[in-house]
């Protein structure tokens, strides 16, 4: 589980694919790695990957055909920045919500507003999942835990503090650019148990 909170920004190393996966090493600070545990859990960019190697300063992960598909790991290239944060340990504190590091979906941009030093970003879902957006709910942006605004059909408009921008990917983002979201686990559950119960009564 993770909290939402981004630890750092790392720095795509190398790509390497292999048999049905691809292997994937990042650059980031040794305060980080020093961290980490083989067969340990980090979030990058959201995706709850597990680590497979370390040194000082790099972490190697490897990321299998389904990940590939559901996420935007695929579109990374050497020099790729993403964020990056360890899994929570017991009685750690929750500063953004609980996030499992499963996504659901990719988001692609629509608009990036600037407004003083902060950004208003318009992202489109797709309609199976949109049922479960609705405005003040939350959502995890590549791994950020973001407070969701307006929203209008497949359509969510979140806005982005100085400290979120700074201290994360979501700053470099532009008209097209794909995301990763996971939506909020509770909201799911409470849809969907609604949903069945009101279908039982008809």
């Amino acid at each position: 589980m993770f909290s939402g909170i981004v630890q750092e920004k790392a720095i795509i190393n190398a790509l390497e694919e292999g048999n049905e996966h691809l292997t994937i090493t990042i650059d980031c600070s040794k305060n980080f790695t020093k961290e980490q545990k083989i067969g340990g859990s980090v979030s990058v960019d959201g995706v709850c990957l597990t680590v497979t190697k370390k040194t000082n300063d790099s972490l190697t992960f490897d990321a299998v055909k389904e990940t590939l598909n559901r996420t935007i790991i695929k579109n990374y290239v050497e020099g790729s920045c993403v964020n990056i944060e360890s899994s929570l340990s017991y009685g750690g504190s929750v500063g953004g919500h609980l996030m499992s590091g499963h996504i659901h979906l990719k988001g692609q941009v629509k608009e990036v507003l600037i407004i003083g030093d902060s950004k208003d970003i318009v992202v489109d879902t797709s309609p199976e999942w949109s049922k479960y957006l609705f405005e003040k709910g939350y959502i995890g942006i590549n791994g950020c835990s973001i407070t969701i605004g307006k929203v209008n059909d497949t359509r969510f408009q979140v806005h982005l503090i100085p400290e979120t921008l700074k201290t994360t990917n979501l700053d470099s983002l532009v008209f097209g650019n794909e995301i990763n979201l996971e939506l909020d686990q509770s909201t799911i559950a409470i849809v969907d148990t609604t949903e069945r119960i009101l279908k039982n009564k008809t």
